[in-house]
């Protein structure tokens, strides 16, 4: 089993080889067809998450060890299953759902393992698809994709839930209404995609590439700004909308994106921050209350919301965002490209 790897922190993956694994209790083993490369990866990769404020999450402090294969955004086939498996699995394709708790706490039982305090999390916390093999703890968590792309079906996994789950915590929307969505990188792109067909909202995409903001457009955007100079943006946005938007969210999470999401919302709006890069706004717990409005986060989704999201894309009813493939070995240049903002759409893996 070949797999390129974190050895050392902010240092290139190093390929490395492995005797394929011993499958225990219902693990199966998936032949990797295609991996997504998320913006989240350059975090682990970096070795820490910025919490604003000069405060970090480190990994090693969270227990990763080194060395440690990422990739969450998976599709493959199953190839080989462990002996309480169910043997009928072998040579299924689909897609992996890698948000997989420990399958014993209250959330894991509610069906929301993406809350577990203990994940077992396939890419950010077991080893992941930067490679040609993964091991998936049960079946269950592959999902059938049926006749799509596996390129397609893999950003599924991560950029395409996310965005979907995101989506899905908005308030009821109207053709009266209007959403700003700020970036429009992979997941702000897939979040345009699924806008534009699962709501009547009118769709305000914010970004500071006019490449980016033209991939907008032809994702089902009705307009685009920059969001380069902020009083500017929200001048634009407010005359674009006749007034505030009814709801903004935020696929970049600077401190910046949030203080302009943050400052574009009128009474009753709503704020869904999912990006990660880092940061932290000041708000006013008074004018939370008095305003009615509601900053909520979102991280991935569920195991069920994937399956729904498959559906929708097996159906023809959701444009995938634009992919590039790239052979697994140009990895490193891949993450250097994202790290520099020069990737559009997403870029997949293959082996």
């Amino acid at each position: 089993m070949n797999s390129y790897q974190i050895t050392r922190f902010a240092e290139p993956l190093e390929k490395r080889s492995y005797p394929l694994p011993q499958l225990q209790g219902r693990e199966v083993l998936v032949k990797v067809q295609a991996c997504g490369v998320c913006h989240s990866d350059l975090h682990l990769w970096s070795g820490f998450y910025d919490l604003g404020g000069g405060n970090r999450i480190s990994l090693i402090d969270r227990g990763a060890t080194l060395p440690f294969t990422m990739g969450h955004e998976v599709a493959g086939e199953i190839v080989a299953v462990g002996p309480e498996a169910d043997a009928s699995t072998v040579g299924r394709t689909g897609v992996v759902f890698p948000w997989i708790g420990c399958g014993q706490c209250d959330a894991c039982r509610r069906g929301t393992e993406l809350m577990c305090e203990v994940p077992r999390t396939i890419g950010t916390r077991k080893n992941g698809g930067y490679s040609d093999h993964v091991v998936v703890p049960d079946a269950e968590y592959v999902v059938d994709y049926g006749a799509l792309d596996p390129k397609v079906a893999a950003i599924a996994a991560c950029s395409g839930l996310t965005a979907y789950s995101a989506i899905r915590k908005l308030p009821d929307l109207t053709a009266d209404d209007h959403v700003l969505v700020i970036g429009a990188g992979g997941v702000g792109l897939a979040a345009v995609s699924l806008l534009s067909n699962l709501t009547q909202a009118n769709i305000v995409v914010a970004d500071l590439s006019e490449a980016k903001r033209e991939g907008a457009m032809k994702a089902g955007a009705g307009a685009t700004v920059s969001n380069e100079d902020e009083a500017r943006c929200i001048e634009d946005v407010r005359r674009i909308c006749g007034g505030a938007p009814r709801a903004v969210m935020d696929f970049v999470g600077t401190q910046g994106t949030g203080q302009l999401a943050l400052s574009l919302l009128g009474r009753g709006g709503h704020m869904i921050v999912v990006g990660l890069f880092g940061g932290e706004i000041s708000v006013s717990i008074s004018m939370l209350a008095m305003r009615n409005i509601t900053i909520q986060g979102s991280n991935v989704g569920t195991l069920q919301e994937l399956k729904a999201l498959v559906a929708l894309l097996q159906d023809g009813k959701v444009d995938p965002v634009p992919i590039t493939s790239r052979p697994i070995e140009e990895v490193n240049s891949v993450l250097v490209e994202l790290a520099e903002g020069r990737a559009a759409g997403r870029i997949v893996l293959t082996p």
